[in-house]
C-alpha cells in the first residue's frame, strides 16, 4: 500500500502569501516542453516530409493553443459536467481559478485555435494538427501526474497491491488511475507518435492527428473502468461513463482521419 504518497502536498512552494501549485507546474512544464518539441520536430523533419509549417508559426500559435486549452477545458467541463453551474451564471467559464477541467474541452478549443489561424495564415490545417498532437501528450503526463498529486480524479476501490488510499475518498484503498491515464495517454502515446515521426508518417497529412486520436479514445475508454464517475454524474447507462461517451468520437474521427490521410496523400 502506498501510504506515504498521502503526504504529497499540492502546494509546491510558498513566496509570501502566494501559493504555487503543482498543478500549475505542470501545465507550465507540458506547454514550454511542447513548444520546443514541436519546433524540433519541425527543424528535423520539415524536409523530408515537405511540411508548410515553420518554426515561427508555432511561435506565433502558442498564445492560441494556451487560450485555446484553457478556456476549450473549461467551457467543456461546464457543458458536460456541470451544465447548471453554466446555466446559472454564464461567467462562470472565466473562473479558472475554481478547477473543473475537460479535456475533451481542451481538446475542441484547440481544434478551433488551430483552424482558425491555419485559415489566417493559409497554411495546412493537417499538417499543423499533426505537429499540435504530436506534443499533447506531453501535456497529458504532466497534468495526469498533477491530478494525482491534487488527489483528485482518483479510481474505484481495490485490493490490489499498489491501491492508494487518497485522503478526500475514505479509507478503502483506490485504483492510482491518474497514473495509469499519465502512463497510457501521456507516455505511451508520445512514444508511439514519436515513433511514427522517426518513419517520416508526417508526410501523411493527417495521419498522426489521426492516430492521436484513436489512440486516445482507445486508452481513455479502457482507463474509465477504473476510474470513479463523476459522483454528481455517475454512470450514464450501465458501467458507460460521460469519458467513454465523449472519447468514442475521438476514435472514430481518428480513423476516418488516418485512412484519408493514407489514401489521399499517397497518391501525392
Amino acid at each position: 500500500m502506498l501510504e506515504f504518497l498521502l503526504s504529497i502536498d499540492p502546494v509546491a512552494f510558498k513566496i509570501g502569501p502566494l501559493e504555487v501549485r503543482w498543478y500549475g507546474l505542470a501545465y507550465l512544464a507540458g506547454i514550454l516542453l511542447g513548444l520546443n518539441y514541436a519546433k524540433w520536430i519541425i527543424r528535423n523533419y520539415k524536409e523530408k516530409n515537405k511540411l508548410s509549417i515553420s518554426t515561427n508559426n508555432i511561435d506565433e500559435i502558442f498564445i492560441w493553443v494556451v487560450l485555446g486549452i484553457i478556456f476549450g477545458a473549461k467551457i467543456g467541463y461546464l457543458i458536460f459536467y456541470n451544465p447548471s453551474s453554466l446555466i446559472q451564471n454564464p461567467l462562470n467559464i472565466f473562473a479558472i481559478w475554481q478547477g473543473g477541467m475537460s479535456f475533451h474541452g481542451g481538446a475542441s478549443g484547440v481544434i478551433l485555435a488551430i483552424t482558425f489561424y491555419s485559415l489566417a495564415k493559409k497554411i495546412s490545417l493537417l499538417q499543423l494538427g499533426d505537429i499540435i498532437c504530436s506534443v499533447v501528450p506531453i501535456g497529458l503526463f504532466f497534468g495526469r501526474v498533477a491530478n494525482y498529486i491534487n488527489s483528485e480524479l482518483w479510481g474505484k476501490v481495490t485490493t490490489v497491491s499498489w491501491g492508494v488510499i487518497f485522503p478526500n475518498a475514505g479509507n478503502l484503498a483506490r485504483h492510482p488511475s491518474q497514473l495509469y491515464e499519465a502512463i497510457l495517454e501521456g507516455l505511451v502515446i508520445f512514444i508511439l507518435l514519436f515513433v511514427m515521426i522517426k518513419k517520416n508518417l508526417l508526410y501523411y497529412n493527417g495521419f498522426i492527428s489521426g492516430s492521436f486520436l484513436f489512440l486516445y479514445g482507445l486508452f481513455r475508454i479502457f482507463v474509465e473502468n477504473f476510474r470513479e464517475p463523476d459522483m454528481h454524474i455517475g454512470y450514464i447507462y450501465n458501467f458507460i461513463t460521460i469519458g467513454m461517451i465523449l472519447s468514442f468520437p475521438f476514435m472514430i474521427a481518428g480513423m476516418c482521419l488516418m485512412f484519408y490521410a493514407l489514401k489521399i496523400n499517397g497518391k501525392n
